[in-house]
């Protein structure tokens, strides 16, 4: 029978290396190496996400990642210090300001790319 209880998401880098080094020393994720060479993300919430070296990579075209955070221009400020770019769009696609912080249409988000140019995220969650 069909069961979504352990269901988990993965993507594909071109190299698995710099993928470890980015999402555990960059971003400060806990990152686990599996029995098979691939990477696992752990997460706060109990979820993880699987990254694989596909030597065709081509980078995801739509965010393959979201992290909410409280505070939007805190996180920018601390993922820039990081080294992290967060304007990868021009205006004419998403208009973002100087910091790459969309603030109309819905939640203030900024996007990101990891070495292997997928896209992530930061986007403010709403108060609970």
């Amino acid at each position: 029978m069909f069961d979504a209880t352990s269901a988990y998401s993965g993507f594909s880098v071109d190299d698995i290396d710099a993928a470890r080094a980015f999402y555990r020393d960059t971003l400060g994720l806990e990152v686990v190496e599996d029995e098979m060479g691939f990477l696992e993300l752990l997460l706060e919430s109990g979820g993880h996400v699987l990254v694989y070296a596909k030597p065709n990579h081509q980078p995801a075209t739509f965010t393959i990642l979201n992290f909410p955070v409280a505070d939007i221009e805190s996180a920018v400020d601390d993922l820039n210090s990081r080294g992290v770019v967060t304007k990868i769009y021009d205006d004419a696609e998403f208009p973002t300001d100087s910091r790459g912080i969309m603030r109309e249409g819905g939640p203030l988000i900024a996007w990101f790319r990891d070495p292997a140019g997928n896209v992530l995220s930061v986007l403010q969650a709403e108060e609970q």
